[in-house]
């Protein structure tokens, strides 16, 4: 589901940033409502899973291969606004740092995997749960059903996005000039994938997840103040994450490129050409640790450590980013109620 850079025409990523910016706007105004000193280390953390969870790629029909996001579970936790930010701050890193996605596309990645799916996803949730008990069955199954059709949504999105720039933006004798394939081959084939399998996956993790919460820390569930006895809780997912790390290998057993995120080399293999377009942007940025490798050591040793870097990465920045939004939120919360005790 990363669009790499290249992918999209300079208009159509320019016009996803201008679409996504509002939700990053009015995510840090909602955020600032439930963040606090205990509440942030839940931000961080669920986002370091999401990051982790992408690392592990599952085979899809044709070749190819796709991965959850986890998106749709930050958002029952901590609500839809809070899973915007984190999975934007997720994809952010990915592309900075590995050359997942592009950073031309990222309002794009971000709309479709930190709005769309979230958003969608959650929403289902509610519906489905209504105002059931935290540890009911009802729960339970609108997470995993709310998680499947958010990643179904964010696909046919990115199927959508792509698949009209053949159609907008072409050479004189036809030929595509960024993403080559049309409408009636990008949907079905995001579709299809995510429906059979990526989609299944998700609702699977993110039920797995749901289920261990409402049986160990439903409080999380209940949006209640995290308890000082819960303190350990960040060290023992903490360690978990680490230990998931070592597993990230696994992803490298799903043979095959996600579909469009080609190299130049295999766009050539694949249609005979590099479209011009894409070629012209494809070198826009280097990532200093691409597909999740580092010099000098093996593709599982990398990917490990690619994985390592990339928990520390995406755990500390969300935590600065909660701390500073949570503060924020008490000197703007102290300045108004001074103001009230002066009248």
């Amino acid at each position: 589901m990363h669009i790499p850079d290249g992918y999209l025409s300079p208009a159509t990523c320019g016009t996803m940033y201008v679409v996504t910016a509002p939700f990053w706007v009015i995510a840090v105004k909602r955020v600032r409502k439930i963040l606090n000193h205990r509440t942030v280390p839940a931000l961080a953390l669920l986002a370091a899973f999401t990051f982790i969870l992408m690392m592990f790629n599952v085979p899809l029909p044709g070749g190819t291969t796709g991965h959850a996001v986890g998106g749709t579970m930050v958002a029952i936790v901590l609500g839809p606004w809070a899973a915007v930010l984190s999975v934007s701050v997720v994809l952010a890193i990915q592309a900075i740092l590995f050359g997942d996605g592009g950073l031309t596309t990222l309002g794009a990645n971000c709309f479709n995997m930190a709005v769309v799916l979230p958003m969608v996803g959650y929403y289902i949730y509610k519906v489905i749960s209504g105002n059931s008990e935290i540890d009911s069955k009802r729960r339970l199954v609108g997470a995993a059903v709310g998680s499947y059709f958010g990643l179904l949504a964010g696909a046919l999105l990115t199927g959508l996005e792509l698949g009209i720039q053949p159609l907008l933006f072409h050479a004189a004798d036809g030929t595509p000039l960024y993403a080559p394939y049309a409408l009636n081959i990008a949907i079905p084939v995001m579709a299809i994938g995510h429906l059979a399998i990526a989609g299944p996956v998700e609702a699977i993790v993110t039920g797995l997840v749901f289920l261990y919460l409402q049986r160990s820390h439903s409080t999380l569930l209940s949006r209640q103040a995290v308890q000082r006895s819960e303190g350990k809780l960040w060290l023992i997912w903490s360690g978990a994450l680490v230990l998931l790390a070592f597993a990230t290998p696994l992803g490298l057993l799903a043979a095959g490129t996600a579909w469009a995120e080609w190299g130049a080399e295999e766009l050539q293999e694949l249609l005979g050409y590099i479209p011009r377009g894409l070629q012209s942007m494809s070198d826009i940025w280097h990532a200093p640790l691409p597909d999740y490798t580092i010099p000098g050591t093996g593709d599982v040793a990398g990917y490990i450590i690619s994985a390592v870097i990339g928990i520390i990465a995406v755990g500390f920045l969300l935590w600065l980013l909660g701390r500073w939004i949570s503060r924020k939120g008490s000197v703007k919360q102290g300045s108004s109620t001074s103001g009230v005790s002066k009248a």
